[in-house]
């Protein structure tokens, strides 16, 4: 990954949706807040996203490759596993 990803950033799709907020960024992945941890995923609870969905960083926003539906798809859990 080549882009710089700040703290609160808004991470988009591909498509412009909402998908969540940026908590910060750990290895390989993309910690979510809690309080915005993804699209149609309980509140409460941190998720990630794999940084290689990252198409680019556009002013203050992460746009990933993937349409928001489909990234909320691959969202995964602090063990690894995909979110429910």
């Amino acid at each position: 990954m080549n882009f710089p990803i700040k703290e609160h950033t808004e991470i988009i799709g591909a498509d412009g949706v909402h998908v969540g907020t940026v908590d910060r960024v750990e290895g390989d992945r993309i910690k979510l807040t809690k309080k915005d941890g993804g699209q149609g995923l309980p509140q409460g609870e941190h998720h990630f996203i794999s940084t290689a969905l990252v198409a680019g960083v556009e002013g203050d926003k992460v746009r990933l490759s993937a349409n928001g539906d489909v990234a909320a798809e691959l969202f995964e859990e602090s063990e690894g596993g995909k979110a429910a």
